[in-house]
């Protein structure tokens, strides 16, 4: 009996070793570099150990990333070979299943008209937001009911909103990130449910101000918003970073990530080689689709021909001679709707046409501009308030309104000649970063070295169109796709565009993307928040 207790009871000491080292390892209770408890309820460091990965957001769908050749690799017709072929690795992320529909957008305005809309100044806001409706028109064209109905009327419901310039689609993923994450911190109890989904309270929420400081958020009220597991004895409680219960910004995707979410090349996938390149964002060389039960379907919408919009009716007519809903084609190999035809979308880069052999091939993007916060002398950071927000927008060359920044966000600054003594990069805006040469400009031969990428400005009374290079400039966005008025050549992913970041055009809508933060190796799809 003896033995037999001392047996158990060193069998007992093994099993306290082994979990304790196994903590140890694991770091889930116990810090490996230290030896300290890690969310000690006697306080200490506290860090969300327990993390499964990030969630998905509304109206998201997760796309693994990989190694794919971006750019042209066949029929080139226009000779502008102005995305030459270049292997590139993207990392996971998010899209959205769709396009931006109508009745989105409307949701966003119809918040923007509450929150701003009594407001003398600051109703400029809601209406830099409304998409040009007029795109509708056409001097030998009868479209006046598009115009009036096509944004509000719910027979367009879940059409792709148009109208919209890249500046108007970048602020509404803005809106939809802080209004996504204001609510799950109400939902989990960190914000007053009641007092903050209502957007009379006239309080703007801002992610990144709430993660940097926290007290700040709400014009310095949170305190009076906060919901219970904000409330203790001691100090309120935010959530933070280390937590990972935010989600990541909404934005716009990048060239690289909307032409490879586009191509879906899982359908030619042969062990770690992919069987060629498509054309199409579904397998095959042909716009109709092969398969059985829907053979000679179009599998996009777009112009068939010289005056054919849809086909013939009742045969194959395509939809609605215009857009159609979202959801009207079959999905591609990702789940994404919509990525050839129906209409183009607005992606993040800047448009250069030369991409040289030196070009980054890990994420590829051209357009980065990196600022920092404005901290003041009391180690606060600096927010846009209702009552300086005068000086936050300006007039567009087309007359409408550019808003820089809404109340709620962050003062940003340029980065300082500290900050760039750097060997990563040397320069705040990175724009116009190795895009070409001066031997391209047309004013070379002359011994005049010019700016390669000049395009007049229009709002400047001085400028001179005869002292341009180009149509081309900093504020010359990319967009991606074919849409219902293009032919079947601009469904290939591959094919890029260019218009200034203020135009506006009936066959251009957008989609979001979200990064994916953590390693997406052999990971199963994120689960449904």
């Amino acid at each position: 009996m003896k033995n037999f207790k001392l047996i158990l009871l060193f069998v007992s000491i093994l099993i306290v070793i082994g979990c304790s080292r196994n903590n140890y390892k694991s770091g889930k209770n116990i810090s490996q570099a230290t030896g300290w408890k890690i969310n000690s309820s006697d306080g200490g460091f506290k860090f969300n150990t327990k993390f499964k990965g990030q969630q998905n957001a509304p109206g998201m769908i997760f796309v693994q990333g990989g190694t794919f050749v971006k750019g042209n690799s066949k029929d080139n017709v226009l000779n502008d070979w102005n995305n030459t072929p270049t292997q590139q690795y993207v990392r996971s992320f998010f899209m959205d299943e769709t396009e931006v529909t109508n009745i989105m957008y409307l949701e966003y305005l119809d918040w923007l008209k509450r929150m701003y809309g009594n407001d003398l100044e600051l109703k400029k806001i809601y209406l830099a937001a409304l998409p040009d409706t007029l795109v509708w028109r056409n001097p030998l064209g009868f479209n006046e009911d598009m115009v009036n109905n096509y944004l509000r009327h719910p027979a367009f419901q879940n059409h792709p909103v148009v109208g919209v310039s890249w500046h108007q689609a970048s602020n509404f993923a803005q809106w939809r990130t802080h209004r996504v994450n204001e609510r799950i911190l109400a939902e989990k109890g960190y914000l007053n449910k009641d007092s903050i989904l209502n957007p009379n309270s006239k309080l703007s929420f801002n992610t990144k101000t709430y993660l940097i400081d926290p007290s700040s958020t709400y014009d310095g009220k949170i305190s009076t918003l906060v919901g219970d597991k904000s409330i203790s004895e001691n100090d309120t409680i935010f959530s933070s970073i280390e937590e990972g219960l935010l989600l990541p910004e909404y934005r716009l995707p990048t060239e690289t990530e909307w032409e490879y979410a586009a191509l879906g090349l899982e359908e030619l996938r042969n062990g770690n080689n992919y069987r060629g390149k498509k054309k199409f964002p579904w397998e095959g060389e042909y716009t109709r689709s092969q398969k059985k039960k829907t053979l000679g379907d179009q599998l996009a919408n777009y112009k068939l021909g010289q005056g054919d919009y849809g086909g013939i009716a009742g045969w194959s007519e395509t939809g609605s001679g215009i857009t159609t809903s979202v959801r009207s084609y079959p999905p591609n190999n990702f789940g994404l709707y919509g990525m050839a035809g129906n209409v183009a979308e607005w992606v993040a880069d800047v448009y250069r046409p030369i991409i040289d052999d030196d070009a980054n091939d890990f994420n590829y993007y051209r357009g980065n501009l990196y600022t920092k916060p404005l901290i003041d002398d009391n180690g606060k950071v600096t927010t846009i308030t209702r009552e300086n927000f005068s000086d936050q927008y300006e007039v567009l060359p087309n007359g409408r309104l550019l808003i820089k920044n809404m109340p709620g966000d962050l003062v940003e600054v340029e980065l300082s000649e500290f900050d760039l003594n750097r060997t990563n990069y040397s320069s705040s805006d990175n724009r116009n970063y190795r895009d070409g040469d001066v031997e391209s400009s047309r004013f070379f031969s002359a011994g005049q070295e010019k700016e390669m990428y000049n395009s007049p400005n229009i709002s400047d009374e001085n400028s001179s169109s005869m002292n341009s290079t180009s149509l081309i400039s900093d504020e010359t966005r990319v967009y991606k796709g074919g849409s219902w008025l293009d032919r079947s050549y601009y469904l290939d992913p591959a094919q890029r565009r260019f218009l200034p970041e203020y135009m506006t055009t009936n066959f251009i809508g957008f989609r979001c993307a979200m990064s994916y933060l953590g390693e997406s190796r052999n990971l199963g799809k994120p689960k449904k928040r």
